[in-house]
């Protein structure tokens, strides 16, 4: 038995604590406030149903009264006409609608006392009703600006479920922007030290070309240099090559291919006609055939 009372006793108090934290005081106080509503309203139902017994009883007594008059000359004419028998009859009616109207008289005694305390009733239930829904919504406010400021508070703490999440946001774009701004430092490193080269400049740096450069330059002078010592070995004077400046191979080389296009546009001459050949003499006498002239011997 001990062990069941305990189970017993685990299970309130887990379900109180359920309870506690489902239950709204917002709610239970509407709730009770409803039902105040509804007993109100049934208060005034009785209240109404007891005024309309009220008044049908008087009209039943309105009735009874008319029909007491009625029966009261209905007598006298009959005993005016000697019917005495009809006279004892009419009588006889009247004295029992008279009753029947004390009866109701009674009634309606006991309706009117009855509406007169349900009047009270509804009355001061209807001032309790008013001034519950006053406490209630004063109840409501003080809560809800508790509720608010318990909220605020946990806000600002940083206890809060929602805060907890907009701190993480804030904390992974602190993150990623720390990580974007080494990655351009790190590249600007890199480009600065040559190992990366900048795609979108114009015309990007040549180490290579450079090194030619400067050995191009380098031969020009030394071949400058061998120039003037023939000269001044030769006994001429001349202005020193230095002074000019170096031949650009470059320019010589797109003259040279300028010219050799020009040449192969011109159209080529046409070739001069060859001489004709001097005719050659008519063949003489054949010495050896008969009756040919001997020719006559040098002196």
């Amino acid at each position: 038995m001990g062990v069941v009372h305990r189970v017993t006793d685990l299970f309130r108090i887990k379900a109180n604590k359920a309870l506690d934290r489902a239950e709204d005081p917002r709610e239970m106080l509407d709730y009770a406030y409803q039902r105040q509503l509804d007993l109100l309203q049934q208060v005034r139902r009785g209240l109404a149903d007891v005024a309309t017994s009220r008044k049908r009883i008087e009209l039943q007594r309105t009735q009874l009264g008319r029909s007491a008059e009625t029966l009261q000359g209905q007598a006298q004419q009959a005993l005016t006409a000697g019917r005495e028998d009809l006279a004892r009859e009419a009588l006889g009616r009247r004295t029992a609608v008279l009753a029947q109207d004390q009866e109701l008289q009674a009634q309606l005694v006991t309706l009117q006392e009855e509406e007169q305390k349900l009047t009270s009733a509804s009355k001061q239930l209807e001032a309790k009703v008013e001034d519950f829904r006053t406490r209630k919504e004063t109840v409501k406010a003080s809560y809800t600006a508790a509720e608010a400021q318990t909220r605020v508070g946990e806000a600002a703490a940083g206890i809060s479920g929602e805060m907890g999440d907009i701190g993480t946001a804030i904390q992974r774009a602190q993150d990623r922007t720390e990580q974007l701004q080494a990655r351009a430092g790190a590249l600007d490193e890199l480009m600065a030290s040559g190992a990366l080269e900048d795609a979108t400049s114009p015309v990007a740096h040549d180490d290579l070309r450079d090194e030619l450069d400067a050995l191009t330059a380098g031969d020009g002078v030394e071949t400058q240099l061998a120039a003037m010592k023939a000269e001044l070995a030769a006994g001429r004077t001349t202005p020193p090559a230095s002074l000019e400046p170096a031949p650009d191979h470059a320019a010589q080389d797109d003259a040279a291919q300028d010219r050799a296009e020009q040449d192969q546009a011109k159209p080529e001459p046409a070739e001069p006609e060859a001489p004709e050949a001097p005719r050659a003499a008519a063949p003489g006498p054949d010495p050896a055939e008969p009756g040919a002239p001997k020719p006559t011997p040098p002196e």
